[in-house]
C-alpha cells in the first residue's frame, strides 16, 4: 500500500516510515512475491533474449547477413513470434520469405 502511496520514494525510505527493518522486510510474503515476479520477468526476458540471438543466427545462415533493421526488427519480436518463426525459417529458400513473414507479423 505504501509503495503504491509513494511511488517516487524508495525502498528505504518506505520502510523508514512503515518502521519496518531491511532485513525483516526482505521474509515478508509480500517481498517473496515481489522477488519472484522479478525472477519470472528476468527468465522471461532471458529466454527471449536467447530465443532471438539462435534465430538471427539460423537466418544468417539461411537467408544470408541481415540488415541493421531486420535484426532489430526480429529482436523486437515477441518469445511467442520468435519460436514462429524459429520453425517457419526452415521452410525458407532466402531473404523474400523471411520478408513475407515479417509483413505478415505486422498489423
Amino acid at each position: 500500500m505504501l509503495v503504491e502511496r509513494f511511488p517516487q520514494l524508495t525502498r528505504e525510505e518506505i520502510m523508514v516510515i512503515a518502521g519496518i527493518p531491511s532485513k525483516e522486510l526482505r521474509h515478508t510474503r509480500a517481498a517473496q512475491q515481489w522477488i519472484e515476479e522479478g525472477r519470472q520477468e528476468g527468465e522471461a526476458r532471458g529466454r527471449a533474449q536467447e530465443a532471438a540471438t539462435v534465430t538471427l543466427r539460423q537466418l544468417n545462415r539461411r537467408c544470408g547477413p541481415l540488415n541493421e533493421a531486420t535484426s532489430i526488427q526480429i529482436r523486437a519480436l515477441a518469445l511467442e513470434q520468435l519460436e514462429a518463426l524459429a520453425e517457419a525459417l526452415l521452410d525458407f529458400s532466402g531473404p523474400a520469405d523471411l520478408a513475407a513473414w515479417l509483413a505478415e507479423q505486422t498489423p
